[in-house]
């Protein structure tokens, strides 16, 4: 939907120093803990098991992870920190209707199995009862609004967003969306793999239904409506791939066109049903998804109908009910799709669910007890070092013209950047959380996010509004608002050290900073102007060199085999490889030009440039299961870690000085072989 950039990290807060200068005091460590390191890894012939080996040795993968990272740690422990906050509500009654009590109550109901399990799947029973009473065309379309709004999609996501062609506006937007295992390759592919999991797909529909009380001929027939279904979106679906052309994504159309267009579909209900009210045009993601959806909705039994739409809310509704509903859909779409073998304890879910569905009340309580103002400040500093040393490259290639390098030096001095956390926090003052069932709150929740959404169309964008909350591990890079941001919780080991020199955080905070901003300049972000607009400022020989330099990227990355006889996605994973690629760049600048005046000296016996490094790969360490390799190729526009690691330095000319890689080396690659761009 709304174009974002996630690099998906994990650390917790508290930044409690600076690295923005080269002055170094000696209390002040390499930063590289010795033990994660393989030293009878080569560095030039697998640096990835050079400097992570010892780690993924010494932390293997339990039962609970799909993969298990360096980061996962981190998270964990942050985790652990918002349970304490959460926890500390729910021991205690408070007010109705105060943050607390709301905070407190989700909680709780979220930890009670005894009540989950007494009330099985009956806080479903009256939506599957209502959906089942579909008796024409004419009460579809607002059910399917009702269902929407509640968390339910199905055929189409429609969603309030900036206008890409004027991104200053809310518009209202229509993307592809809806198929349960979450991506078209499942349904269209007959390698082995996919297939097995198809047909895992349908024995898990079959049982769903089974749980839900209906009979063994019931749940056939339903697996049969799923598939047929989902399987016709796939077929219209765009790759993910195509999603990545900005352009081919915006279609805007007005309501008078729409209804022409789209005849069959009945846009006033549908509308009204979802709140949205004198609607002038909407922006179209993929024609041809909606028509396949539209022709779906117009052609398929009403029978039908209510079956597949049972299965929406049985499918959205599952990890909020009963034990045996959750652990059907665990074994599913954690244990068959990813490979993970064992549930998360009922704490951690609960915690995730109570932390997203109140985001920033729990990110204000977090914020006050472990973030302090003075690290806001601190990184505040930190990204202009960034910034100075990407402009300093800006200006310095040599195969861009200086009417393009004007621009995206404009582009550059207009980043909005975001730390920490938000300077204003969403009301939840109209959110009830109330004790009659786990999913009944979720379904407010949505009804409340929802109506949150749908008020800014035609609106102003807020342009202070963040897209994640501050105990968000992550961070991210929003074209139409030319903004990077960066949550209290990604400030902390492994990205940020507060014991270590500037080696080590710029090599690992410094490339995540750089990372954000190259992304303003990948192959979607240049496309984006300075306001946010989806407009071209480069000249037409300059997007012609660009192309050429991302397509030895894409080639390059096309080339690794993930595993055996599949290999990554180097199209589907260019923006990510070149802010990567151009994180490295920027930030290995910005180290040197902090440092100038005063040389870091080696440390455990490595040099600054070394260290640098190190750091960089030491965020990816991770051990991961085959089964979620080859669906994170499928799906995820992110390379895998070790490739972040291995694909990316080899195209970095400072990492072969550093470690002394020359040609007789496995990973070299001659030098007119290497990407260049940013």
């Amino acid at each position: 939907m709304n174009m974002k950039h996630f690099l998906p990290v994990a650390a917790i807060c508290l930044l409690a120093t600076s690295c923005n200068t080269g002055k170094q005091t000696a209390e002040q460590t390499a930063g590289i803990q010795l033990a994660n390191l393989d030293t009878t890894a080569l560095p030039g012939t697998d640096f990835y098991q050079y400097a992570c080996g010892g780690w993924m040795k010494n932390n293997p993968l339990t039962d609970e992870y799909s993969q298990y990272g360096s980061f996962t740690v981190l998270a964990e422990n942050n985790r652990k920190q918002i349970q304490g906050l959460i926890e500390e509500l729910a021991a205690s009654q408070h007010e109705a209707g105060s943050v607390a009590q709301k905070v407190g109550d989700l909680y709780k109901i979220a930890m009670d199995s005894v009540k989950l399990n007494q009330d099985g799947v009956a806080p479903i029973q009256a939506e599957l009862k209502e959906i089942g009473a579909l008796q024409s065309k004419e009460q579809l379309y607002p059910l399917l609004a009702q269902l929407y709004k509640k968390g339910i999609a199905a055929y189409l996501a429609l969603y309030v967003a900036a206008d890409e062609m004027n991104s200053n506006m809310n518009a209202v937007q229509i993307a592809q969306y809806g198929l349960s295992m979450g991506d078209r390759d499942y349904y269209l592919l007959d390698d082995e793999a996919t297939t097995k999991i198809r047909e895992a797909f349908k024995v898990h529909v079959k049982k769903m239904f089974g749980l839900a009380g209906y009979s063994d001929a019931d749940a056939e027939r339903a697996v049969k409506v799923v598939m047929d279904v989902e399987t016709r979106l796939a077929q219209a679906f765009r790759s993910r791939v195509d999603l990545r052309d900005p352009h081919a994504n915006y279609n805007k159309m007005s309501m008078e066109d729409i209804k022409k267009q789209y005849s069959t579909f009945d846009w006033d209900a549908y509308l009204k049903g979802l709140d949205l009210n004198d609607v002038k045009e909407i922006i179209i993601g993929q024609p041809a998804s909606l028509e396949a959806s539209v022709k779906i909705l117009d052609t398929l039994p009403l029978a039908d109908q209510s079956l597949y739409l049972q299965w929406k809310l049985i499918d959205a509704a599952a990890s909020y009910l009963n034990d045996a509903m959750k652990e059907q859909n665990f074994d599913f779409y954690s244990r068959t799709m990813s490979g993970t073998q064992e549930m998360q304890p009922r704490w951690k879910t609960a915690v995730g669910v109570v932390s997203s569905t109140l985001g920033e009340a729990v990110g204000q309580m977090y914020v006050e007890k472990y973030f302090p103002a003075a690290a806001k400040e601190r990184m505040v500093t930190l990204v202009k070092n960034l910034q100075e040393a990407l402009g300093q490259r800006i200006q310095n290639l040599s195969w861009m013209g200086d009417s393009t390098k004007v621009k995206a030096l404009e582009k550059l001095a207009t980043f909005h950047v975001k730390i920490g956390y938000p300077d204003k926090w969403k009301d939840y003052s109209s959110l009830e959380i109330k004790n009659d069932s786990y999913w009944a709150n979720i379904e407010r929740a949505n009804l409340w996010g929802h109506a949150e959404m749908v008020a800014k169309a035609g609106k102003p964008v807020d342009k202070d509004e963040w897209l994640m909350t501050p105990q968000t591990v992550n961070a991210y890079y929003n074209p139409t608002t030319n903004e990077i941001c960066f949550p209290a919780a990604i400030l902390q080991p492994p990205f940020f050290d507060m014991n270590a020199d500037d080696a080590f955080n710029y090599g690992a905070i410094g490339v995540v900073i750089g990372h954000e901003m190259t992304h303003g300049f990948d192959d979607q972000g240049r496309q984006y102007d300075k306001d946010g607009n989806l407009k071209d400022w480069w000249t037409e020989e300059d997007a012609k060199k660009f192309e050429e330099r991302a397509n030895v990227m894409v080639a390059f990355f096309d080339s690794i085999e993930v595993a055996p006889g599949v290999h990554a996605n180097g199209r589907m994973t260019l923006g990510e490889n070149i802010a990567d690629h151009g994180g490295l760049q920027v930030a290995f600048q910005a180290f040197k030009n902090a440092t100038a005046a005063a040389p870091l000296a080696v440390k455990d016996g490595f040099t600054p440039e070394q260290r640098f490094f190190l750091a960089y790969a030491g965020v990816w360490a991770n051990n991961i299961r085959p089964e979620y390799v080859l669906q994170l190729t499928k799906i995820d526009v992110h390379s895998l870690g070790e490739w972040r690691v291995n694909g990316a330095l080899p195209h970095i000319g400072a990492w072969y000085d550093a470690f002394g890689v020359t040609e007789k080396d496995p990973m070299f690659v001659p030098q007119a072989e290497r990407v260049s761009i940013w």
